[in-house]
């Protein structure tokens, strides 16, 4: 296996080599600090405080932010476009934003400040993914509204890398410029990255025999089998990067290249709790929270990310905690007859059978009255043994998740591919229930 160095000591920021109660110390400074200006000149906050009975005087201690209330994702979208601010719009030089598909989109401010920390934690984290100055980029995460491209961009640009901006699509010119340019780092979601590994052997090129040496995946949840996927069939490392536009975009957290054991949070910028998705309550695993410490334009109190993680002390950076890889979402959870079940299950279950590609979808229907769910998987290249994969993949998934599913096994190519996010879940049981 290809492996990159770590940093040495006298690479990371200073911030990265303190103490934990140093840490901490800073944290609270900077919590009371964005508790107040949020107060100030946010309408939003300065209701919600009132509404909930506290004061940004009364967080004498870190603990304290567990009386403040929420933010969600309607808060953003009953604020659109620019209620969230928390400067004169004249202030703000860049906007980001969601897509909009399952309603208003939501809209995120950054002042020059903003963007220069956004380019300072986006390289910290290329660093801690065993990048260095004078590498090679090759971004191909979407540019626009969406914060993955241009995050990436500044962020190895600020840690001195050339960057290669293709942003998405046109798998074959990647595979092309990945071939010709000879870039040591690629950033994309892990999705694509299958795609451009089908491309790859398609055109008869040994993944293994490519420049990359490091992958920086994020924007959607994957697993541990994907990563030994990516990472044996291209012999690189596969390092997970964690962020999310209404906190930052990507560079919230990421991945140590020397320990892989989970994300360090970059908490000197961002602070997290995990709360109980249901009670709102503190809990030792669940839905992963975040306030933002040092953001001008638009800071965010107490934000629920709606992905489901668990924190845990730090090690390669051990004044920083760590969280788990993302295992779902609290909107991606499918309830199929009483039975919990995340897509990344069926994903571990999918790499465990031989003969079945990791692309794959859920399809779920309701022909009478209970719902079933049918995975749609590819096969891989030059396999036949289709039916026998998919009894096989049946058995596992009711002997693991407690569930029977159908399983549909499809030649490759068949499913649709995505510059972006994978779509996992297709629901077509609102359709079936309005007939």
């Amino acid at each position: 296996m290809r492996r990159g160095d770590p940093p040495g000591q006298d690479e990371l920021d200073p911030i990265e080599r303190v103490s934990r109660d140093e840490l901490m110390a800073l944290q609270l400074e900077r919590l009371r600090r964005t508790l107040d200006h949020a107060y100030r000149n946010v309408p939003l906050y300065r209701r919600k405080f009132d509404e909930a009975g506290v004061h940004p005087d009364d967080c004498v201690e870190l603990t304290d932010l567990a009386r403040f209330p929420f933010t969600t994702k309607q808060d953003l979208r009953d604020s659109y476009p620019f209620g969230m601010f928390a400067v004169p719009r004249e202030q703000v030089v860049r906007i980001h934003a969601s897509s909009g598909t399952t309603g208003r989109p939501t809209v995120v401010g950054y002042t020059r400040n903003d963007i220069d920390v956004w380019a300072d934690v986006m390289a910290r984290s290329i660093r801690a993914s065993g990048g260095r100055p004078g590498d090679i980029v090759h971004v191909a995460y979407g540019y626009g509204l969406f914060t993955g491209g241009l995050g990436a961009h500044y962020g190895a640009e600020r840690l001195g890398c050339t960057v290669v901006p293709v942003s998405g699509g046109m798998t074959a010119r990647q595979v092309q410029l990945i071939t010709d340019f000879r870039p040591g780092i690629v950033m994309v979601t892990p999705s694509y990255m299958l795609a451009l590994l089908d491309e790859f052997e398609a055109r008869g090129l040994d993944p293994r025999e490519s420049s990359l040496r490091i992958g920086i995946f994020g924007a959607e949840p994957w697993t541990e089998r994907m990563r030994e996927e990516i990472e044996d069939r291209f012999d690189l490392h596969a390092v997970d990067i964690y962020g999310l536009s209404e906190v930052m975009g990507p560079g919230v957290a990421n991945e140590c290249v020397e320990s892989k054991d989970g994300l360090h949070v970059w908490e000197d910028h961002f602070y997290p709790e995990t709360v109980d998705p249901l009670t709102g309550e503190q809990a030792e695993s669940g839905e992963l929270v975040f306030t933002s410490l040092t953001k001008e334009a638009m800071p965010v109190i107490r934000y629920r990310t709606r992905d489901l993680t668990r924190l845990l002390p730090g090690t390669a950076r051990p004044a920083f905690r760590r969280m788990e890889k993302v295992t779902g979402r609290t909107d991606d959870l499918i309830i199929l007859r009483g039975v919990n079940v995340f897509p990344t299950q069926i994903e571990e279950l999918v790499l465990r059978t031989p003969g079945l590609s990791p692309h794959f979808q859920l399809h779920l229907t309701r022909p009478g009255r209970l719902d079933v769910m049918t995975v749609r998987v590819e096969a891989r290249p030059g396999f036949a043994g289709g039916p026998e994969a998919g009894a096989a993949l049946r058995h596992l998934v009711k002997a693991t998740v407690g569930v029977s599913v159908e399983v549909e096994v499809v030649d490759p190519e068949t499913l649709e591919r995505s510059a972006g996010k994978l779509k996992r879940v297709i629901d077509k049981r609102i359709t079936s229930d309005n007939r």
